[in-house]
């Protein structure tokens, strides 16, 4: 099965984090979803409610990522698929979150976490 939606680079401003600092003064995130189902249906009639709204789910990622703080990356990349699964009945979801400029003494751009989930 190859057919798949993908919301890539998604940036949100946001505070989650151990450390007081992060969770004052926040941090740049990146989020990308692929998200695994039939699209043949919708490939055929080119109707909306034939496929996953693209819209919905930005706005879903968008709710989960702003809208409380936590202390984990993969609190909020695992919340974020069991949404989607729950929401979109997928195949498969891949959720990556991506923290840019970590807190962390050394020289890299950023940390990954991908949780993968199948419905």
């Amino acid at each position: 099965m190859a057919d798949m939606i993908r919301l890539t680079n998604m940036v949100f401003y946001a505070y989650h984090g151990t450390s007081p600092e992060e969770r004052k003064t926040g941090h740049r995130f990146e989020v990308d979803i692929e998200v695994h189902n039939d699209l043949s249906r919708a490939g055929e009639s080119d109707r909306l409610e034939d496929t996953i709204n693209y819209t919905r789910l930005y706005n879903l990622t968008q709710d989960i990522f702003t809208s409380r703080t936590y202390n984990l990356l993969e609190r909020v990349a695992y919340l974020l698929a069991d949404r989607i699964c729950e929401e979109f009945r997928p195949r498969n979801v891949v959720v990556r979150v991506r923290k840019m400029i970590p807190p962390i003494p050394g020289n890299l751009d950023h940390i990954e976490v991908v949780v993968e989930k199948g419905a």
